[in-house]
């Protein structure tokens, strides 16, 4: 954009990839553009940030504006999120522990071969992940115990992708075993491990999450089209589907005309609340989750995060991967971080600070220890 001569940019979640750093060199460089004469839009959820970087702030809520001219010194974090929601604003916060000694998920020495197309095809052997040159997930161990939220952390394209892409049977490990319960289900297809209780959450809503042609009431029954109450014998149950999709829109605060509405009909904000809402109330033992709160606002932040928090005292399991460090830190049991393919820190959430979560993110502090 800029080598093209633009002299207005909009940015919309310009920061949601990017570690403290990062965002930091960011707002340095549109401060200098701005000081150019160039005038910059910047579209957030993220109200801190929004404060730090804005000249002057307009609050829109349901489509309208509801504040405008809105000077930065003049408000809080706290003062904004009631003009977009009517509430303040929520905090991920998660301290009470419900960690069980009983683990729902484990994963033992998961290895998966590099590039794209070299993670998607079966391999059974550790020669060939050798032979493309590079490892995608380096000998991935971990556990997920009933009642607990293991956070994964790490600077998009580390193996966060590959790691829920492999532990929901999308790809085929090089090496090792994924445990459901204390069931080998590494050779069993993405079916099999939805309907033994794995929920999942995509990364990318629009190309794994949906179908986009077809009607909401439809798409609430995606990876459960084989269990009740969806399944009545060789046929699908219509009636129950729709029910389920009243429910989500109820529950999750969808906003559409109606279940019949196409899901391409939705904003990117409501796909995703559709989704989380089809995940969680399915009533699942594992959540496998990329990024739940991406792309809603503060309002429905809050009820996703309580209905993760509700659903963890009641035993779920829960692997987060997610670009916002508050979340991670606010909710996560543990944090881990992952660099490259291989996990290369474990993290106390209640005492690890941001800036110290992207300094291992980038690989600056295990830098530091070394030298």
């Amino acid at each position: 954009m800029l080598y093209r001569g633009a002299q207005i940019i909009i940015l919309d979640e310009p920061t949601a990839v990017l570690v403290p750093q990062e965002v930091d060199e960011l707002f340095q460089s549109l401060r200098e553009l701005t000081a150019q004469g160039v005038t910059i839009v910047f579209i957030s959820h993220k109200l801190d940030e929004v404060l730090a970087i804005a000249d002057d702030i307009t609050v829109i809520r349901a489509g309208k504006t509801v504040a405008s001219g809105v000077r930065p010194a003049e408000v809080t974090a706290r003062d904004l999120a009631e003009l977009m929601v009517g509430s303040e604003l929520p905090s991920p916060e998660t301290r009470t522990s419900t960690v069980t000694d009983v683990v729902a998920l484990e994963l033992d020495g998961v290895t998966l071969a590099g590039g794209d197309n070299a993670a998607k095809k079966p391999a059974h052997t550790a020669a060939g992940a050798a032979s493309t040159g590079r490892l995608a997930l380096d000998h991935i161990t971990l556990k997920v115990h009933k009642g607990q939220i293991v956070g994964i952390a790490g600077v998009e394209g580390n193996g966060q992708t590959e790691l829920l892409e492999t532990i929901i049977g999308m790809r085929t490990p090089t090496s090792g075993r994924i445990l459901l319960a204390g069931d080998d289900l590494s050779d069993d297809n993405t079916r099999v491990r939805r309907e033994r209780g794995m929920a999942y959450i995509p990364e990318d809503r629009q190309r794994d999450g949906l179908m986009l042609s077809s009607p909401l009431w439809e798409n609430v029954m995606l990876g459960y089209q084989s269990l009740a109450p969806f399944s009545k014998g060789p046929w699908m149950d219509k009636a129950a589907g729709r029910a389920r999709a009243d429910a989500v829109v109820r529950n999750f605060d969808v906003r559409t005309p109606g279940i019949d509405t196409m899901a391409l009909a939705l904003s990117g904000g409501n796909q995703q609340k559709f989704i989380v809402g089809r995940e969680m109330l399915s009533n699942p033992s594992v959540l496998v989750a990329a990024h739940p709160t991406r792309g809603i606002d503060v309002g429905a932040q809050a009820a996703v995060w309580d209905a993760i928090r509700d659903a963890r005292e009641t035993g779920l399991a829960v692997l987060l991967v997610s670009a916002d460090l508050d979340e991670l830190i606010g909710l996560s049991d543990i944090l881990l971080v992952m660099l490259r393919g291989r996990i290369v820190a474990r993290l106390n959430p209640a005492t690890v600070t941001k800036s110290e979560l992207g300094q291992y993110m980038t690989g600056a502090k295990v830098a530091e220890e070394a030298a």
